[in-house]
């Protein structure tokens, strides 16, 4: 032990060796294991022996003059010394004149800040970007947007986010939904990154339908329509039903999909337009931004500008009715003439308008001179004065002249027959877009006189429906049955059909989307009995193969074929006035029951006018002649008779009423027994008060 009192203990080695290690990193602290050790200075003794109270040694630092100086802490040295290495005094400061000086070496000072989720800050910046695009509409936008963002690892959450904010929304922001979606795959989304957003909001269904009620069948129907746009593939229903639990939400949503959206054959129309198609811009909205940025031009004077504007319109096939619109603004405002004038020669000289759309716009133009001379009475005389300026300039082919007839031709008796009949029945049309009064048209029809031209009111009326909004559709549908029943033969209409499928890429010029809604009008015309589904193969048949009008067929065949077809195409404008049958076939009966036990005669009539539906008012007649039966009640009689005074019910309807009863005679007297007897006495009651026709009185006739 003797000879180990010069060296440190093992407990004071492993000071000295943490003293050490940690030296430079802690030199500047006031209480760091260096300074600790300087603080219990101590001399060693002569003998070289070392105290044992854990003590380390430390050299005396001596100055050339033989002084003794004490050290500095921290090693910084006494008088005359160069001080510590890196000293940072506050004696010593930064001179910004110093032409070595370097703004890295201005003191700095580290500020804390919160760690944020990227995902959360992803999540939030996507908001921003579909809200936007929601009110904008503008793809191009939205897509650049999202580049900008990067974070491309996240894209599922996107989608997530943008399906489950429109899911609460409106179908106009559904469609869109839909649309930027397909715009963004393989571009900007990855297939893989659609797939897993989709299974993403498939998971989450269950909390989905705590705000939205019917988020089962939105998003069953989201997922459809990425399956008919060709973004998600069929197979990734497959995979998800067989990862998700059966009594999940997102389970129900595959099935959903499944069954009531992909299983049907053709279904792909009826799913992209369940939402309207409202991002695709409608007739209205494009004759709307036409008179806009021609009344901009005619205050400008900028023909470059208006150029542009038609060009952005991207709707080359629709470029006549700028022309019709230019020429009854230049009729309108006489000073703006030269201004439409130069603006449809540099449009034509640009290629911009072809000669094809030029021609159809003078001419659209002349078949409504007309109408037009109401509003301006020197119509005819300005247009006749356009045609030769436009001709002699070269922007108008001089065929145009040419149809009007070289020698000044009359037309033949039958032509001029036809034109009258054609202008009669656009103004009926029109007071019945304008009253919904099936019975005046009816008689308005029947004042012409001439039933030949029945197809062509058919191709007027539909013609005039398809420009414009729902409620009309529906109301040509309506009127249809109605005239079916009436006026009508089957032949009539399959002739009307025939004549506008044969026009139908002429009437596409005038309608964006014709040839959906002419299926449409075929198919509800079979949902409502006035055509059999063998009257669509005699339609085809009279068409050329591979024309639009086959094609219309063909697309109306599918809409009748897909699962639930009745109820959709009745709704397919809304529901306005069509509504299913059985609805119909309920209400009826609860006004009868409701007037059979007191109500009033002139309420009963109103409910009956309420329906809507007078092409099946002889289902009011039916069912309240066997309310009669039944309650041995001739009340209903006093019912019948005020609806036939007022016109409410039709000589026609009266008469299909009382032969479907006649009808189903044996059937009714197994639950009425004495019903033959009764049904008699109500056919003799009719006779006198003239609601039935002479064809039923000779048919009873006969089977009496």
């Amino acid at each position: 032990m003797a000879s180990n009192e010069g060296f440190l203990t093992n407990e004071q080695r492993e000071t000295l060796k943490m003293a050490t290690q940690n030296a430079e990193g802690l030199s500047s602290s006031p209480k760091s294991p260096t300074s600790l050790l300087s603080e219990h200075h101590i001399k060693v003794p002569v003998s070289g022996k070392a105290p044992t109270a854990g003590i380390a040694v430390r050299h005396v630092r001596r100055s050339h003059s033989g002084k003794f100086v004490r050290v500095k802490k921290d090693g910084a040295g006494g008088k005359g010394t160069w001080g510590k290495l890196l000293d940072t005094d506050g004696e010593s400061h930064i001179d910004r004149n110093d032409p070595n000086y370097d703004s890295g070496e201005e003191p700095y000072q580290l500020v804390g800040s919160m760690i944020s989720d990227p995902l959360d800050e992803y999540k939030k910046a996507v908001v921003s970007i579909i809200e936007e695009y929601f009110s904008t509409g503008d793809v191009e936008l939205a897509a650049s947007d999202l580049r900008e963002l990067g974070s491309n690892e996240y894209h599922p959450y996107f989608i997530k986010r943008l399906v489950s904010m429109a899911m609460d929304r409106h179908d106009k922001e559904k469609e869109m939904a839909s649309v930027l979606l397909s715009a963004l795959y393989a571009d900007v989304i990855s297939s893989a990154q659609i797939s897993q957003g989709f299974f993403i909001l498939l998971e989450s269904a269950d909390d989905l339908a705590v705000d939205i009620l019917d988020a089962v069948d939105v998003l069953a129907l989201f997922i459809a329509r990425a399956v008919v746009d060709d973004i998600l593939p069929p197979a990734f229903l497959t995979r998800a039903k067989k990862t998700l639990p059966e009594s999940s939400k997102g389970h129900q949503v595959i099935q959903t999909a499944e069954k009531s959206y992909l299983s049907a054959p053709h279904h792909a129309e009826l799913v992209e337009r369940r939402w309207g198609g409202s991002t695709h811009i409608t007739v209205e909205e494009v004759k709307k931004k036409i008179a806009d940025l021609l009344r901009e031009y005619v205050e400008s004077g900028d023909a470059f500008e208006a150029c542009r504007c038609i060009r952005e319109l991207g709707v080359s096939f629709f470029h006549h009715e700028v022309v019709k619109r230019a020429l009854v603004l230049a009729m309108e405002i006489r000073t703006a003439e030269p201004l439409i004038l130069k603006l449809l020669k540099e449009a034509a000289e640009e290629g911009l308008i072809s000669s094809s759309q030029m021609l159809k716009g003078f001419a659209r133009l002349a078949e409504s001179l007309d109408d037009l001379a109401l509003d301006i009475p020197s119509a005819k005389t300005l247009f006749e004065l356009l045609v030769p300026k436009a001709i002699s300039q070269g922007w108008l082919d001089a065929s145009f002249l040419k149809p009007a007839g070289d020698d000044g031709e009359v037309h033949n008796e039958d032509d001029e027959k036809v034109r009258r009949f054609k202008e009669e029945a656009v103004a009926i049309i029109h007071e019945y877009f304008l009253s919904d009064d099936i019975p005046e048209l009816i008689r308005s029809l029947e004042d012409l006189g001439m039933p030949k031209f029945n197809p062509i009111f058919l191709k007027k009326l539909i013609t005039l429906a398809m420009d414009r909004k729902n409620r009309e559709k529906e109301m040509a549908s309506v009127l249809l049955s109605s005239l079916h029943i009436e006026i009508f033969s089957t032949e009539d209409i399959v002739n009307g059909f025939v004549m506008l499928l044969e026009s139908a890429e002429d009437t596409a010029l005038d309608v964006l989307d014709a040839s959906n809604e002419l299926a449409l009008f075929l198919a509800r015309a079979v949902i409502d009995d006035v055509l059999a589904p063998l009257n669509l193969e005699e339609i085809g048949s009279k068409l050329p193969p591979n024309c639009s009008g086959s094609e219309t067929v063909h697309m109306a065949r599918s809409l009748i074929a897909a699962r639930h077809a009745g109820e959709r195409i009745l709704r397919c404008w809304g529901g306005g006035t069509g509504w299913a049958v059985e609805d119909a076939k309920d209400k009826i009966m609860k006004l009868l029951e409701e007037y059979e036990s007191g109500g009033d005669v002139g309420e009963a009539c109103q409910c009956i006018r309420d329906l809507g539906m007078p092409f099946f008012n002889h289902e009011v007649v039916k069912k309240a002649l066997v309310m009669a039966m039944e309650k041995k009640n001739d009340r209903m009689l006093d019912l019948l008779q005020e609806c036939f005074c007022e016109g409410l019910i039709t000589i026609n309807q009266m008469t299909k009423g009382f032969g479907r009863i006649k009808d189903g005679l044996d059937d009714l007297a197994l639950d009425i027994p004495n019903a033959e007897e009764k049904f008699s006495f109500y056919v003799e009651y009719a006779r006198k008060k003239g609601w039935l026709l002479a064809s039923f009185e000779s048919s009873a006739a006969t089977d009496s």
